[in-house]
């Protein structure tokens, strides 16, 4: 378990904690809660828009929008959409973005999550390949190889809308 009694001191800090803590971890003290409202008032759940979150990770990793975008290969009016939350994004495409926006494999599950998707799952082999590359810093194209190579399917710039 992830050690943070120094920052589980109220509200303010508890976001922070909430941060560093690990899903398990929060699934641990949602269930020890004296209240739900406790549970609730000390760990804040994250309430961004993919929108929102989109934005942070652009000024975290010092990219442009029009960088991230080249850089995940979709199309451009569909990603800005994507980026003003016109547009909802399927899972392919949502980590397509991830890797044009130089996610790291926490924010790339973050991403996934506030787009209503499922995370990536290490028990799945497609995924499997996906979270070695993000956490070892692959490219988009170099990821791409990697799953051809292992019989897996690319991430479809189309099939993920």
């Amino acid at each position: 378990m992830t050690d943070t009694a120094d920052l589980d001191e109220g509200p303010v800090t508890a976001s922070i904690a909430a941060d560093l803590l690990s899903t398990e971890d929060l699934m641990d003290r949602l269930l020890a809660a004296a209240s739900l409202e406790d549970y609730l008032d000390r760990y804040p759940t994250d309430t961004r828009s993919l929108a929102d979150y989109l934005a942070c990770l652009l000024e975290e990793n010092g990219i442009t929008k029009s960088q991230a975008i080249r850089r995940s290969g979709l199309g451009v009016t569909f990603a800005y959409q994507v980026f003003e939350g016109r547009r909802k994004v399927g899972r392919d495409n949502a980590i397509r973005l991830a890797f044009g926006l130089g996610a790291s494999l926490r924010q790339t599950q973050r991403l996934l999550r506030l787009a209503g998707l499922s995370e990536l799952y290490c028990k799945v082999p497609r995924d499997a390949v996906v979270i070695y590359c993000v956490s070892h810093g692959a490219s988009l194209q170099e990821t791409e190889e990697t799953l051809l190579r292992l019989g897996q399917a690319p991430l479809a710039p189309d099939g993920g809308r």
